[in-house]
């Protein structure tokens, strides 16, 4: 099988995996679910057999630059969301997005110190992310076309940076790859249907799942040259997959989601409350706020 037809049929299904996460267990597993290298990690793959492992492991230095600019993104969207639509919000991510990929790209830090830089920005974005009492209504149920948008949009991505690297170079379709399209259209999305409380959430689990994005980069960068492709990304998925599972954690703790709903849970919600808020708490109100007071004699 060619590279080609490898891109057309891996790249969509991993979109699609994330995608169906997003939708069983909500915003913020949806967040922590891309945070995972789904598009970047594809296009180093494919920029290692197309343009050698040298080659790709500078893109994955690349890569690991770029969670600090997604950091960037994060925070900026979380800030102008407080105010302004999802319009003005996203291009104000973008816009500090490409400023951090610029920062980063000039830099052109050595692997370790990279690495410290970029996990204290991902830490310092956390910290000062927006905080909003989140609402237990449901979402909107998306359009039909929701997750096929997502796998044409993913899969183009993919094929045009792997077919641009070569006048790129390897530092800058690295960073490319990283513009977080998906966590994008996630936030958009749910501060149109739900409020920017609803995006924040989204963000601050993309924060958390880059955690695991750049252990992945990381270990690519050090191994692919020693290991081979193969055992090059084998050791970064598996580096990737044990960070991803310490901050699972964290995200079901801040929550106290139950990643053991059952797939029929919301829809048995609608049609018996319309609403998934946990027992005791009413439909109309929030799971942080008070409850009222009862009337007295």
């Amino acid at each position: 099988m060619d590279t080609l037809a490898l891109k057309l049929i891996v790249t969509p299904l991993l979109i699609l995996a994330a995608s169906l996460a997003s939708r069983r267990w909500g915003e913020t597993v949806g967040g922590w679910f891309v945070g995972l290298p789904l598009t970047s990690g594809p296009v180093c793959f494919f920029l290692a057999l197309d343009q050698g492992t040298g080659f790709a492991a500078g893109a994955g230095l690349g890569c690991l630059g770029g969670a600090a600019a997604e950091a960037a993104f994060c925070l900026a969207y979380g800030k102008i969301a407080r105010h302004r639509g999802w319009p003005a919000a996203l291009g104000a991510a973008s816009l500090a997005f490409a400023g951090g990929a610029a920062v980063m790209a000039m830099a052109a830090l050595p692997l370790a110190e990279l690495l410290m830089a970029v996990w204290a920005a991902l830490v310092a974005a956390l910290a000062l992310m927006p905080r909003f009492v989140a609402g237990t209504a449901l979402p909107p149920a998306p359009p039909p076309w929701d997750i096929p948008a997502r796998m044409v949009v993913a899969t183009g991505l993919v094929l045009v940076l792997t077919a641009l690297a070569p006048r790129f170079g390897p530092l800058l379709s690295g960073l490319l790859a990283t513009y977080p399209v998906f966590a994008a259209v996630l936030a958009a999305f749910s501060q149109h249907g739900r409020g920017p409380a609803a995006a924040v959430q989204v963000l601050r689990g993309l924060l958390l799942g880059l955690f695991g994005f750049t252990g992945f980069f990381a270990v690519l960068a050090l191994s692919l040259d020693p290991l081979g492709i193969a055992g090059g990304f084998a050791a970064a998925t598996a580096v990737a997959l044990a960070i991803q599972a310490g901050t699972l954690v964290l995200v079901r703790r801040r929550l106290g989601l139950s990643l053991s709903l059952r797939p029929g849970a919301r829809a048995r919600a609608r049609r018996i409350g319309g609403s998934s808020a946990p027992p005791g708490i009413p439909a109309n109100r929030t799971s942080d706020a008070p409850p009222p007071h009862r009337r007295t004699r």
